[in-house]
């Protein structure tokens, strides 16, 4: 498949159309010759060590849940133009997806977490520029805020905080990806028992104590992990196309 065929469809199966208000410049950002996509790499960030492990690893294109533009006309020079030759010089494309990736109702990092909770149901939740991108719902039985963690494998991310100042074992659980602390102010809102996000600041720590509610951040790099590799699966097992995931975490 070429690159403008993978194009359109990811831009379909993702509703990347949906998110023109994203800062980020989604779809590709950098393009590649004219060849045949045979093996893509997936990474959260668009940095200069997962761009050359992947051109090591063989890979036609990058797809990022971070990329390199973010809707402001920036200068190719220093560590951006190192990121940019990168692919440019192994002729290498990058796909970038964002906000979408976080709000993919099967595929986004939200609703990927709720599955891996064994949530048969859940509906949308937080809302961010009149678009829904978290998730929120019960759990299959009630869970303490260790077994969740186990669950999403967060006890090895050392990006991991927690604030548990809710109930002993949790029923209810809203998600949103990323850097989405203060959306805790929306589980909160809606009476949920537990508020799981990427990052955390000071300021919730007081909102979760005295609205006693448990909080889990997982890290926002190790929240965002789960979108590309669902996207992985998904076009592996809908084109054929072979996948690797590029591990590069920030402990953040």
């Amino acid at each position: 498949m070429k690159l403008k065929e993978l194009d359109k469809f990811l831009r379909d199966k993702l509703e990347i159309a949906n998110f023109s208000f994203d800062a980020s410049l989604n779809g590709i950002q950098i393009a590649c010759s004219d060849k045949e996509i045979k093996k893509i790499g997936y990474a959260v960030d668009a940095s200069l060590a997962t761009i050359k492990k992947a051109a090591e690893a063989g890979c036609d294109m990058l797809f990022v849940h971070h990329g390199l533009f973010w809707g402001e006309p920036i200068a190719i020079r220093g560590p951006h133009y190192d990121r940019v030759k990168a692919c440019l010089d192994n002729d290498m494309a990058l796909y970038a997806c964002h906000l979408p990736l976080d709000a993919h109702p099967v595929f986004g990092n939200n609703a990927q977490m709720a599955q891996c909770l064994g949530m048969k149901g859940y509906d949308m939740f937080s809302e961010y520029h009149g678009r829904m991108i978290g998730v929120k719902g019960k759990l299959p039985f009630p869970m303490s805020v260790e077994q969740v963690i186990r669950l999403l494998d967060f006890s090895d991310a050392s990006g991991l905080r927690t604030l548990e100042f809710g109930k002993d074992l949790c029923e209810s659980v809203g998600i949103v990806s990323g850097g989405a602390g203060n959306d805790v102010a929306d589980a909160i809102a809606d009476g949920l028992d537990l508020f799981i996000t990427g990052e955390i600041y000071h300021q919730n720590f007081h909102e979760a104590l005295e609205n006693k509610i448990n909080v889990i951040a997982g890290g926002h790099y190790q929240s965002e992990t789960f979108g590309v590799k669902a996207v992985m699966r998904m076009v592996l097992g809908e084109l054929g196309i072979e996948g690797e995931f590029i591990s590069w975490p920030t402990a953040l």
